[in-house]
């Protein structure tokens, strides 16, 4: 069976991209910030905008809105993927146990990826808080403003949410992130 995304131009997606056997590769700021360089240099080249994203340390969560006309977050994924594993350490590289190994290949990433082309502003909502809300979801932090990787402090800054949104837990439909 051949596995068929959707790819609407200009539209928005939320994305889940997972380290290869979940592997802790974001644990510090300097490993964060060159996956953040790998994501400036595809920019330049093929244009996107970040509308939310949440890095953990054995995945991540983003939503991309795409130009208008244009559907290939694929090529995005696939350059910032290999941007990021010509540019990080040995010590991520080849771990044991990991399957493409003898297909000389790095190890870094899982092959694949889960995306969700987003409906709605009521989807899209969701899928931002759901973004917001991970970290304290997989017990990294009790508030989401707690955690440094995640874009909760843009939108702190910008007045859309509260310091403390969050705090008390959220509730969102049981398809959101999983569908």
């Amino acid at each position: 069976m051949q596995y068929r995304r959707s790819k609407t131009g200009g539209g928005r997606y939320f994305f889940t991209v997972v380290t290869e056997n979940r592997h802790k590769i974001f644990t510090n700021d300097e490993t964060v910030d060159l996956l953040r360089q790998a994501f400036y240099q595809v920019m330049e080249k093929r244009p996107f905008v970040v509308d939310a994203a949440v890095i953990l340390p054995d995945h991540l969560h983003c939503i991309w809105t795409l130009p208008e006309n244009d559907n290939d977050f694929p090529v995005r994924w696939r350059l910032i993927k290999t941007w990021f594993t010509k540019h990080c350490g040995p010590e991520h590289k080849r771990h044991p146990g990991t399957s493409r190994i003898k297909r000389k290949e790095q190890g870094i990433w899982q092959r694949r990826y889960w995306e969700h082309l987003i409906r709605d502003d009521m989807d899209y909502e969701h899928h931002v808080h759901y973004i917001h809300y991970n970290q304290v979801k997989h017990n990294y932090c009790r508030e989401p403003a707690k955690w440094p990787y995640s874009s909760i402090h843009k939108f702190i800054r910008q007045g859309i949410v509260a310091r403390d949104w969050g705090s008390s837990g959220i509730v969102l439909p049981d398809t959101v992130g999983h569908e």
